[in-house]
């Protein structure tokens, strides 16, 4: 169990350094950061669906903050039970000016996290209005739990 937490979290850190290693369109920039809650699971070998209340925070002035519902579906390698969670992501746009429904839309991407405990996590997914948003690049998992993950993900925003 040992060897696979440390191949879990070694998949997670190598994740996270490719999503800061590619380098987001010349013309992104940030917007805010998006915060969201995930409720208590139990995930099975092939995947698993996870409800998100999320909020995006501003970074500037020009963009408005924003309440989302959300529902994220991990296919791939995804074991293990989890307390509520915490994820955090970089919001980064073709431009500043951003009205909350903008993140509204389908995201994917690819994930890897691991936990005995506290855990971490790299979830890099595009989508969003117009394929134009990006949730970059980590997203940090703060809860208790067991789980080991490497999947594909598919993240859906609707304006609450």
């Amino acid at each position: 169990m040992k060897t696979i937490v440390k191949a879990g979290f070694a998949a997670a850190l190598a994740c996270a350094g490719l999503a800061f290693a590619a380098p987001a369109s010349a013309q992104s920039v940030q917007i805010g950061t998006l915060v969201c809650t995930v409720q208590p699971n139990v995930a099975f070998v092939v995947g698993s669906v996870r409800n998100l209340d999320c909020s995006l925070r501003p970074a500037t002035r020009s963009t408005r903050a924003g309440k989302y519902a959300g529902t994220i579906r991990r296919f791939g390698l995804d074991i293990g039970m989890s307390g509520k969670q915490t994820l955090v992501w970089g919001v980064l746009a073709p431009t500043r000016r951003v009205s909350p429904g903008d993140l509204a839309g389908t995201y994917v991407g690819a994930s890897a996290n691991a936990a005995v405990g506290v855990g971490l996590g790299a979830n890099a997914l595009i989508g969003g209005s117009r394929n134009a948003i990006t949730l970059q690049p980590i997203s940090v998992e703060g809860g208790t739990g067991v789980n080991l993950g490497l999947t594909v993900s598919d993240l859906t925003l609707t304006v609450r």
